[in-house]
């Protein structure tokens, strides 16, 4: 997906068009639509991504989730292999509570999509908590 891609997608979820956008960050026409083709200069890819309070690691396709850096993308992964490795050691969670047995691949999978799922949040509302007011994007 190009930055224009995602650009696009989240003008979309807001109802308004690239035009729409392109006039409310007074960019010029079609300025947008040159993304496609090549990668914004940082001064407007940074206009946007405050725009849509989203980071420009999201824009640039370096992260898929709009609020998380790169380094929050390895502090999950970090954080969420560290809980998963107990799932095959004999000593961890998978053998407490089931009986001395490994667990079956398709419901350590189903554990480790919700732990990556409680990570996120969990990150994300932190970030939220911690983070002073004067650096928050949006003030409380």
């Amino acid at each position: 997906m190009t930055v224009f891609d995602r650009v696009k997608k989240l003008a979309e979820k807001q109802g308004i068009s690239i035009v729409e956008l392109e006039e409310k960050l007074d960019f010029g026409r079609n300025s947008l639509y040159s993304w496609k083709k090549k990668t914004p200069n940082g001064d407007r890819l940074k206009k946007v991504a405050d725009y849509f309070n989203v980071t420009t690691d999201y824009l640039l396709g370096r992260t898929d989730t709009p609020q998380f850096t790169r380094k929050d993308e390895k502090d999950v992964q970090k954080i969420l292999e560290e809980m998963t490795e107990g799932l095959n050691n004999k000593n961890e969670l998978a053998f407490l509570k089931n009986g001395g047995q490994e667990i079956d691949p398709e419901d350590a999978e189903l554990l480790r999509a919700s732990l990556e799922n409680v990570i996120r949040q969990s990150k994300l509302l932190a970030k939220q908590k911690f983070t002073p007011k004067k650096y928050r994007k949006n003030q409380d």
